[in-house]
């Protein structure tokens, strides 16, 4: 059986749930109940507790959270399908504080356009959460459409970014 590590990091959007293989490669990042995220209790026998693996995401995760980093620089290595794979390399490609529709993503992968629900699945399906940005997709009429961390978390992230205006207090 191949190692594999978590850890725990307290963030501004709840804590944050890490996994990553043998080489460090981030696999996973859920968010407090995550549609089909990962939680501790989910976690297989055997995967070590380690922070270790995680500190260069640590760092980038604390620099985001503070707008001072727009760009993550980590080894990924999440599972899935060949199309789920090419969808989230295009959301690698939406930069930080711009918004896509899903339509806008099925055609970078070339994709038809009958396929965009497929893209929508794929990008519901993204283990890495804000690190490989889903929540840079909306609907085609700007709406805040689903985000499996939650569309309030969805919100604060795109305001963060500078994507939407803040709230008046």
């Amino acid at each position: 059986m191949t190692t594999m590590y978590w850890t725990q990091l307290d963030a501004p959007v709840g804590r944050l749930l890490l996994t990553a293989d043998a080489d460090g490669a981030l696999t996973s990042l859920s968010v407090p109940g995550q549609k089909g995220g990962r939680t501790v209790e989910s976690l297989q026998d055997g995967w070590r507790h380690e922070r270790g693996p995680f500190r260069a995401a640590a760092q980038q995760l604390a620099a985001y959270f503070a707008g001072e980093l727009r760009e993550f620089q980590l080894p990924l290595s999440p599972h899935g399908t060949e199309f789920r794979q090419r969808v989230w390399a295009a959301l690698d490609e939406v930069p930080y504080g711009a918004t896509v529709t899903y339509g806008q993503i099925a055609a970078r992968i070339g994709a038809s356009r009958a396929a965009v629900r497929a893209v929508g699945g794929a990008i519901g399906a993204n283990p890495l959460l804000i690190v490989r940005p889903c929540h840079r997709v909306i609907g085609a009429d700007g709406s805040m459409t689903g985000y499996a961390g939650g569309v309030e978390r969805k919100v604060w992230l795109l305001t963060l970014e500078g994507a939407l205006a803040a709230e008046p207090v």
